[in-house]
């Protein structure tokens, strides 16, 4: 069984795009060969009318409730709304309402804003622990209305959680993903794992998984790459990619006791060798069991 605890020089996929120098940094300070593969590329929405409708409600003291998702989508967002409402009186009207932000990135921008009344959900920082910090099942929240700013793409459970429970959500979108301008480093990528010459992937968050499943079926290879992958190491940050990588059929071989980048390199690293022994001594037993039926059968 391997000892080693760190990648050993072994490739390493990862699917960042913002902080891909990040990652790769991390991977190789643990040994690994980086292989960069963005998945993702940040289109601001044009003529944002919900943001700005938005503004306005806020400062009416028409919204209850204002959820922020992510630090870029925080900033973005006092960016946006500044021709109706700038930075000192945003934040002097979110400091009027509940605000609740999903870690801390977004806690980071409020306070440079300048607002300090907040609540910040714990980890794993999910939308179930948005749920859980508005109290959705202790009390319901009939009548209010709650704004939420998108991250990508909406988040079709929490709304349905919050409407649910009597609220009237009132998405606010910033951005939305896209596939990067140039993908041939994702497709390169891809078809590297297909041919099993990289066999350790990393994922950060659901819209990369998306992405991912959709190139490697326009490369033709999907069901290649999922066969490597039951081969090889899958990590995911935490719940909300296990999940979606357990919905396209890919379930992880780990996630980091915090769901922070630096934790998932260096929790794979420390793990890769012993899970890839094991996924191999797996086959070799499954592999003479099968020329063992074969033998008595003939």
């Amino acid at each position: 069984m391997s000892t080693s605890r760190d990648f050993a020089g072994q490739s390493v996929v990862t699917f960042e795009s913002r902080r891909s120098v990040e990652m790769g940094s991390l991977v190789q300070r643990h040994g690994g060969k980086h292989i960069p593969a963005p998945t993702l590329r940040e289109v601001v929405v044009d003529r944002n009318e919900p943001a700005l409708a938005f503004a306005g409600s806020l400062q009416r003291r028409e919204v209850d409730v204002v959820v922020l998702m992510t630090g870029v989508g925080t900033r973005a967002l006092a960016a946006e709304v500044e021709t109706v409402l700038d930075r000192a009186h945003f934040a002097e009207a979110l400091s009027g309402v509940q605000v609740v932000v999903r870690g801390p990135k977004p806690a980071a921008a409020l306070r440079e804003l300048g607002v300090k009344a907040f609540v910040t959900v714990p980890e794993p920082n999910t939308w179930r622990e948005v749920l859980d910090v508005l109290g959705v099942s202790a009390a319901p929240l009939a009548g209010k209305r709650i704004a939420v700013q998108e991250y990508g793409a909406p988040n079709r459970e929490l709304y349905a959680a919050l409407e649910a429970a009597g609220a009237a959500v009132v998405p606010v979108p910033i951005y939305r993903w896209a596939l990067p301008e140039d993908t041939a480093p994702l497709r390169r990528a891809l078809h590297a794992l297909a041919a099993g010459e990289a066999s350790i992937v990393l994922f950060t968050s659901r819209p990369q998984i998306e992405h991912f499943t959709m190139v490697a079926a326009e490369e033709g290879i999907l069901a290649e790459v999922r066969a490597a992958l039951t081969r090889g190491v899958v990590a995911s940050i935490g719940p909300v990619c296990s999940e979606a990588l357990r919905a396209e059929g890919l379930p992880p071989d780990l996630e980091p006791e915090h769901p922070k980048m630096g934790h998932l390199v260096k929790e794979t690293a420390a793990r890769a060798g012993e899970i890839l022994e094991r996924k191999a001594a797996a086959r070799a037993q499954e592999s003479a069991a099968r020329g063992g039926e074969g033998s008595q059968l003939s």
